[in-house]
């Protein structure tokens, strides 16, 4: 196995094609905020020089595989943060690292909508599509709706 899967030193997990297909017919999602030029998922997207992390995400449908380096815990804040307001659904796709004080403090409790854990572990791919061996990690997909965003109710509700 490659060693940099088991450090920070490879933060760059990025989403295979296929799974942010199916998500994305669920979501209909038009923000990536922690994306490059290159693994962009969506038509408007923030590399590392705009800093997702400081930008609004409000009014989006947001995808976020965020970098799973040290900052992890500072994306899922924004990514919970950033739900809060109106017109917004922020989708996160982590390390399910349930042991963590971010799942503690923005998932857990009734804070996320929704945890979805996957199933066996993801084959995540560089930024030009290349499949990486399988994560050393299980991942999850967790969901925030803003206030008129809950599943069931119009933008409009």
């Amino acid at each position: 196995m490659n060693a940099a899967l088991l450090s920070s030193k490879d933060m760059n997990w990025c989403t295979p094609r296929e799974f942010f297909k199916e998500l994305d017919r669920e979501f209909h999602f038009d923000l990536d905020p922690a994306a490059t030029e290159k693994s962009a998922k969506c038509a408007q997207y923030y590399t590392p020089v705009e800093d997702g992390l400081k930008q609004s995400w409000g009014g989006h449908r947001v995808f976020c595989n965020p970098p799973y380096g040290r900052t992890i815990g500072e994306w899922v804040q924004k990514g919970y943060e950033e739900s809060r307001k109106q017109d917004t659904v922020v989708v996160m796709l982590i390390p399910a690292r349930t042991d963590t004080q971010y799942y503690h403090e923005y998932i857990f409790g009734g804070k996320a909508d929704e945890v979805r854990f996957l199933r066996g572990r993801l084959h995540f791919t560089d930024e030009d599509g290349n499949r990486k061996d399988s994560a050393p990690f299980p991942s999850a997909v967790i969901v925030w709706y803003g206030p008129n965003m809950k599943p069931g109710r119009s933008r409009d509700a």
